[in-house]
C-alpha cells in the first residue's frame, strides 16, 4: 500500500517542522512525517528547511540556545512522531551556505538514530548523494533515498543501485507508470514530492507509487484508502 508521507509534518495546518506540525501528521492519518536536518554552531542536528532562520541569521553560525522555541531539535522530532515513520533529510549539498564535505550532519543522524534503536523506524534522504552514502557506509541497516528534483535518468537509477540505497525520491511532476516500473524491477521503491492534488495523487497510486510526501496528509490517505482491496 501507498504511504502517507506528512511533508514537514501537517504543513497545511500547523507551522511546519514543528512538534504540533508532526503529532497533528498522526491525527491526520499519516504513515510517516519528513522533515529536514541541519546542523547548528556546535554541530548539533536540529530541525529546519531553510538555511537561515526567518530573522536572516544563518542557521549553521547560530547556536542551539540562540535558537526560536519552536526549532525542534532531531531528537525531539524524532519523539514527536511516535507511532510514525520518519523520513529524516539531510540538508547538504555543495551549494548550501552550509556545505559541510565531511558530511556531519549525516554522521550525527546515524549516531542518534543508532543510539534511539530507531534503525527500523527511519528513512535518510538526500538531494546530496554523498549524505546518503556516508549514512549507508556508517550502518547499512538504515534505509536511504536519493532525493531528486529533475528528470530521472536510467544512470541515477543504476548509480542509486549500485551505491546500496532503497528508494529514490523525484518531484512528483516527473514520476510516470515507466519511472515507477522500472525502479520497481531493480528493486526501488519510489516515493514523489511534494503533492497535494487528489486526483494527481490517485493516478499514481494506481502505478503502484511507494509513497506520496504531501502537505495534506488527511487528503492523501482518502485518496490512499479508497484505492485499496
Amino acid at each position: 500500500m501507498t504511504k502517507v508521507i506528512a511533508h514537514r509534518g501537517a504543513s497545511a495546518v500547523r507551522p511546519e517542522n514543528t512538534v504540533e506540525a508532526y503529532r497533528h501528521a498522526r491525527v491526520l492519518g499519516a504513515d510517516m512525517v519528513e522533515l529536514d536536518a541541519r546542523r547548528t554552531a556546535d554541530d548539533s542536528v536540529w530541525v529546519l528547511h531553510d538555511e537561515h532562520l526567518e530573522d536572516g541569521r544563518s542557521f549553521f553560525e547560530t547556536l542551539p540556545a540562540d535558537l526560536p522555541p519552536h526549532v525542534p531539535s532531531l531528537a525531539t522530532a524524532l519523539d514527536a512522531c511516535e507511532g510514525m515513520g520518519v523520513n529524516i533529510e539531510v540538508k547538504n549539498v555543495p551549494i548550501d551556505v552550509d556545505w559541510d564535505p565531511d558530511e556531519r550532519v549525516a554522521r550525527a543522524t546515524v549516531a542518534l538514530v543508532q543510539e534511539l534503536g530507531m534503525q527500523e523506524r527511519v528513512l535518510v534522504s538526500s538531494f546530496g548523494i554523498g549524505a546518503i552514502d556516508t549514512v549507508h557506509e556508517l550502518d547499512p541497516t538504515i534505509p536511504t533515498a536519493f532525493l531528486t528534483p529533475w528528470e530521472v535518468k536510467p544512470e541515477t537509477i543504476e548509480q542509486t543501485v549500485r551505491k546500496g540505497h532503497v528508494a529514490l525520491h523525484p518531484h512528483e511532476a516527473f514520476v510516470d507508470q515507466e519511472l515507477i516500473d522500472r525502479c520497481h524491477a531493480l528493486g526501488l521503491a519510489v516515493s514523489c514530492w511534494t503533492l497535494d492534488d487528489p486526483d494527481r495523487m490517485a493516478l499514481l497510486v494506481g502505478w503502484g507509487i511507494d509513497g506520496i510526501c504531501t502537505n495534506v496528509p488527511d487528503v492523501a490517505r482518502k485518496v490512499v484508502d479508497a484505492a485499496s482491496p
